[in-house]
């Protein structure tokens, strides 16, 4: 389970054949890596699982190899009112033949072999040694087509690094002619950036350079779509899984809590809450921070158990702010009417009043 959707398992995967599973999307958020926040935004689930079903379906119309299998039918459009016994007919379908927007998405299923850790040093032998042919790589590959300002990236790296033209990192964003690859960690308590070398190791028996060439591919195609709906893209992340020699494009693509579009200049991913709670609980956001630091001198892997606030719900007018932003940014990313919701243009502008 993670902190914003759930698993239904059909067949579990084995050394030899993937499983089949599915993702069950919520309307819960996380932000600052907390995990699951104290309040739901309103058909965030559906949104999510119709952008990243339109997605799978995109790549796969290009040839890239993919853990989606369809949608599934239930009789109900809200999750919180439905029950396995409550179903339409159950049937795994392409995007286009639901008959509403799904909240639950049919993948195939891979093998997580545990990763054994003492304090924040982890085993990966160990991981590999169980995961043989057929393994969830545990690694997430990010992708910029633009550097904003507060990205970690101008703190770990200089133009330079990127072959960028100027010595130092400017005081407004840089959009990049090429965009930059990089390695995180996983399953790590506190993720972080890898050389390229320690990447290729978690990696385990895929190759590096496969891994990296399949994330410019996705990028590319991502950021194909988002243009034609007036959208900028400007990062994302894929995860992938390993299957007897093949890499697939693995959890969820192309959404706005996996990448980061904008649109007029505003954002419109849940960068928009991460900054709202900055404004408006900033007490919570230090303390995270702080956590996190003092974890990492103690070599402790969970810094959530050392914060020492919590973070309060949002206002109901802020939630369906929220809520718009995500039905009208898919309705317009995918360039169809899924969504009951106003043009974007309008949530922009409540976004911007927020």
């Amino acid at each position: 389970m993670t902190s914003v959707k759930e698993f239904r398992i059909e067949e579990d995967a084995t050394d030899d054949d993937l499983g089949r599973g599915s993702f069950v999307f919520t309307d819960d958020y996380s932000v600052f890596d907390w995990g699951k926040m104290p309040d739901q935004i309103p058909q965030k689930g559906a949104s999510l699982c119709t952008m990243g079903a339109f997605n799978f379906e995109l790549l796969e119309s290009e040839g890239i190899p993919t853990h989606y299998r369809g949608v599934v039918e239930r009789s109900s459009t809200d999750r919180r009112t439905s029950s396995d016994d409550d179903v339409e007919n159950g049937d795994v379908v392409d995007l286009a033949d639901a008959s509403h927007p799904p909240w639950e998405m049919a993948i195939d299923l891979t093998q997580v072999p545990d990763l054994p850790h003492e304090g924040r040093e982890y085993d990966y032998d160990s991981y590999h040694e169980a995961a043989g042919e057929n393994y969830l790589i545990p690694l997430e590959i990010v992708f910029r087509n633009r550097v904003p300002v507060g990205s970690s990236l101008r703190t770990r790296t200089v133009p330079a690094d990127h072959g960028l033209g100027f010595d130092e990192w400017p005081d407004e964003a840089v959009d990049l002619t090429e965009p930059i690859v990089e390695f995180s960690t996983k399953y790590e308590e506190g993720d972080r950036y890898l050389e390229r070398s320690e990447a290729d190791a978690i990696a385990g028996k895929a190759a590096i350079d496969d891994l990296e060439a399949l994330a410019r591919e996705v990028n590319r195609i991502v950021t194909e779509q988002a243009d034609t709906a007036g959208l900028t893209h400007e990062d994302g992340k894929i995860e992938c899984l390993y299957y007897r020699g093949e890499i697939r494009v693995a959890d969820v693509v192309g959404t706005f809590d996996e990448n980061r579009f904008s649109y007029e200049g505003t954002q419109l991913s849940k960068e928009v809450l991460r900054q709202y709670h900055k404004r408006t609980q900033p007490d919570w956001v230090r303390a995270v921070d702080d956590a996190k630091a003092e974890a990492k001198a103690e070599d402790v892997a969970d810094w959530k158990s050392l914060c020492e606030e919590a973070p309060e719900p949002l206002e109901e007018s802020v939630l369906e702010t929220a809520s718009e932003l995500y039905r009208s940014g898919a309705n317009a990313y995918t360039g169809r009417e899924f969504f009951d919701a106003p043009p974007l243009s309008s949530a922009i502008g409540a976004v911007r009043r927020l």
